[in-house]
């Protein structure tokens, strides 16, 4: 506590430091840490066995949700719609594991739950004028309140699904290439969607900065008023932005209940929907950006795992490493990052 109140003060009150400078320091706190855990904690196995699969799954989740968040935001709408309601995409996705006995149709399933929601929030924000903050936070009250409604319905006054049988989950990517317990096989077998979602990154980013579309999308986030005098339409751009990226919201919230986990919980979704948000404005509301602020994310997820195996220190503490890494992230480029100029302004369409 005491060396980062020393940190802040040097950084920001006497400005003796330069952006780059800080974050090098931060990485390299962030290494110290990570080396401490890793050479002087005895785990009785082989430290990346545990701690690459874990950094994987921490990222995996994340990046799926950054993605539909920054497409929200190029388009014009505020990014503060969806942390929350990933708790019924979630719920979705235990449900129809269990249900179906297929993993990949339940994270479908779950990405047609999230669209839903993403159409809800597009017709009150985009045809109803509706304020979009107070918007997205009915939907952050209506998701979780919902799940936990449905799932006390459907299983007996339980607010927990029941576990779900490892057929029932999303499958692993190398699962019987490597011999079992092998080192390749702990630590390239992880679940496939972790490895899928740099492809959908790389695609998002595509779309963005090398199509038409992405051109229109990112022109309507920042003056939709020019890009309706030039013919574009502004409704479909952005209603097309929030459905997608409610469908990739459903499959990060589902990536927890069929991969992390075997089964729901209220408490499932435990902030990640708040980190993806600071992912994008710490990546500066681009996809690649994001996408390497997840890895840090995803990186502090595995510390924090990795460290939970010993009892050397608090596990309160530990489980604090990825929300203090989200505020200093915020605390120090919250204000370098530039937000689309059209970002939480209605928008009316001219007669």
């Amino acid at each position: 506590i005491v060396a980062g109140c020393a940190f802040t003060y040097l950084t920001f009150a006497r400005r003796k430091w330069r952006y780059k400078t800080m974050t090098a320091i931060g990485f390299a706190f962030a290494a110290a840490y990570l080396a401490y855990f890793y050479f002087v904690i005895d785990y009785g196995i082989e430290k990346e066995m545990l701690f690459i699969p874990l950094f994987f799954r921490g990222a995996a989740s994340v990046i799926i949700s950054i993605v539909f968040l920054t497409s929200i935001v190029q388009s014009g709408l505020p990014f503060q719609v969806f942390p929350q309601a990933l708790t019924i995409n979630g719920f979705t996705g235990a449900v129809m594991g269990l249900t179906t006995g297929n993993g990949w149709i339940a994270f479908l399933c779950a990405g047609l739950a999230g669209a839903l929601f993403g159409l809800i929030h597009a017709f009150a924000c985009i045809s109803c004028h509706a304020d979009q903050t107070i918007a997205g936070t009915a939907i952050n009250f209506l998701g979780p309140g919902l799940a936990l409604f449905l799932c006390k319905a459907m299983y007996s006054n339980s607010s927990d699904t029941p576990a779900m049988d490892p057929s029932c989950k999303l499958p692993k990517l190398f699962e019987g290439v490597f011999p079992t317990g092998s080192f390749w096989n702990n630590v390239l077998n992880v679940y496939a969607v972790a490895y899928l979602v740099f492809v959908l990154a790389f695609v998002c980013w595509f779309v963005f900065y090398k199509t038409r579309f992405g051109a229109h999308l990112r022109a309507v986030g920042e003056h939709p008023e020019a890009c309706e005098s030039l013919g574009i339409d502004v409704y479909k751009v952005r209603y097309t932005c929030v459905i997608l990226s409610g469908f990739l919201a459903g499959l990060g919230g589902a990536f927890v209940t069929l991969a992390t986990i075997n089964q729901f919980r209220p408490s499932v979704i435990v902030g990640q929907g708040f980190i993806a948000i600071a992912a994008v404005i710490f990546g500066k509301f681009s996809p690649e950006g994001a996408t390497k602020a997840c890895l840090l994310f995803g990186l502090c997820s595995g510390i924090r795992s990795l460290a939970a195996q010993s009892n050397v220190v608090s596990p309160n503490l530990i489980s604090m490493i990825p929300y203090v890494v989200t505020i200093i992230a915020l605390v120090l480029f919250v204000g370098k990052a530039h937000t689309p100029a059209a970002n939480g302004k209605i928008f009316v369409k001219s007669k």
